[in-house]
């Protein structure tokens, strides 16, 4: 079977923002348990939709604006918004929550979720405006229900109440089956909330990088366990996503592997595609609603908004070569062994050092690393530390090692190689993988010659074994067009 060259041919993103879901994460509605007053000291620090569109990280997030650019915006970033910013840009698009309340329900096959009759007018109203949205998905929506039902589903206990304006009840999402935890209305409410911000990302991908009907193969690469009881986290995600993106002819399925499973996806999508298997394939996930508001305690210590109140979505169409796309190098991949060690420095060596030496390349090669991209703004003001900067300097600290610059020029080199994190704190969707529009477009542009994506994963969580996990590849400039040009 002919081997054939991978290239990235496009990238999208979404945001949701959601600010009254921050009550249904899994760290806030623990504490909210604990403290019932919570929840309104929580509604107090939620951010409006124009505070999230006009937040320079989700202008980043995309594509309005560069990483070397927020790396010189004032800071607090927060404090300082861009005034009159756009909803969308070349990669995606920021949503209001009451919109993406009605892409929830556009997405609910089992009618789980009961909104308002004049709240759900309202919104079909707008989504019938939506140049990604059609007459089919607007009868999904439905009449609505008496806000009556739903304050009566939600006294019944088996309902998660859903929110506008802090307090203001507008719907609910009903569990399943009573008997069956992996059903119960919390777990459906993050699924659902996963397929949809999924498929908006895959509906503005296909807008822009080719026909939903060309895509073969989908893997999912999101964190939900989407399953019942006797089959806890057995997918499929990808295909439902798929399913509503107009991808009849493509079939899938779903890599887990923590915040590791988009680099993951990634490679076995491009090898996919090398060995002739399929054409197209596209990796996709939502976002992941237990995350939100992980940091948030340390967001009201600091009297600050509560950052963490946006639902990502992000899919990544992978081809053949075409001549103009950039390549992934199947022969740089670096992988975390499981004799590996996982300190940082044994991670980072495996994923970045090793693939390099192999390739006959310096750590100063790299134009860019692409590593966990999470938002500084919203981890250190719970002490969690500025990841990316952690990662950037001790990938400069082999630089130093390796005689390929001098001590005093470590800072130079994270400026130089490294960007600001800008991505939420929904592991799988801050690693590396926002980096991906940003390089597509650099290389494309003859800006960049190659972005180093490197990926971490914490295995332990499951209990089920101490290791950690990573991999790594090299997305390098198309060579092909310009070669041909010159015969």
């Amino acid at each position: 079977m002919e081997t054939r060259v991978p290239v990235l041919k496009g990238v999208s993103y979404f945001l949701g923002h959601v600010p009254d879901m921050i009550c249904h994460g899994s760290k806030p509605s623990r504490e909210i348990a604990k403290d019932p007053d919570l929840f309104a000291t929580i509604a107090k620090h939620r951010r409006s939709y124009r505070d999230a569109v006009e937040y320079p990280p989700d202008q980043v997030f995309i594509g309005n604006m560069s990483p070397d650019e927020l790396a010189h915006a004032s800071v607090p970033w927060h404090q300082h918004p861009l005034k009159g910013s756009s909803s969308t840009g070349p990669f995606g698009e920021i949503m209001s929550q009451e919109d993406f309340y009605g892409i929830m329900k556009i997405c609910d096959e089992f009618k789980l979720l009961h909104f308002e009759e004049s709240f759900l007018h309202d919104v079909a109203s707008r989504l019938g405006q939506h140049p990604l949205l059609g007459e089919e998905d607007l009868k999904k929506l439905g009449k609505g229900s008496p806000i009556a039902e739903i304050e009566s589903r939600v006294k019944g206990g088996y309902a998660v109440p859903m929110y506008v304006d802090g307090d203001r009840l507008v719907g609910c999402c009903l569990g399943a089956m009573e008997e069956d935890a992996n059903l119960d209305p919390d777990i459906l409410l993050e699924n659902l909330s996963s397929r949809a911000s999924g498929v908006m990302a895959l509906r503005f991908l296909t807008s822009k990088a080719g026909k939903a009907v060309d895509v073969d193969y989908l893997l999912g690469c999101g964190e939900e366990a989407v399953g019942d009881r006797y089959n806890r986290g057995g997918g499929n995600m990808a295909k439902a996503i798929g399913e509503l993106a107009g991808c009849g002819r493509a079939t899938g399925s779903d890599v887990k592997a923590f915040c590791c499973a988009p680099v993951h996806a990634i490679v076995l999508a491009a090898s996919l595609v090398s060995s002739g298997i399929f054409k197209n394939v596209v990796v996709v996930a939502g976002g992941s609603l237990a995350k939100i508001g992980m940091k948030f305690q340390g967001h009201l210590r600091h009297d600050m908004p509560i950052l963490e109140d946006t639902l990502a979505g992000m899919a990544i169409w992978i081809t053949e070569d075409d001549g103009v796309s950039p390549v992934i190098r199947l022969d740089s991949i670096g992988k975390q062994e499981i004799k590996s060690g996982s300190s940082q420095q044994a991670i980072l060596e495996k994923l970045v050092v090793e693939p390099l030496d192999r390739l006959g390349m310096k750590l100063t090669d790299i134009d860019k690393y692409a590593t966990e991209m999470h938002n500084p703004e919203l981890t250190e003001p719970q002490g969690s530390g500025n990841v990316p900067r952690t990662n950037y300097r001790i990938i400069g600290s082999f630089a130093v090692l390796r005689g390929e610059i001098n001590k005093e020029g470590l800072d130079r080199f994270v400026e130089e190689h490294g960007m600001p994190g800008f991505s939420p704190t929904q592991g799988h969707i801050a690693s590396a993988a926002p980096v991906l529009g940003h390089s597509l477009k650099a290389m494309r542009d003859g800006e960049m010659k190659n972005t180093m994506f490197l990926a971490k994963g914490s295995l332990f969580l499951g209990r089920m074994t101490q290791l950690s996990d990573g991999l790594s590849f090299l997305l390098e400039k198309n060579g092909r067009q310009k070669a041909e040009m010159a015969k």
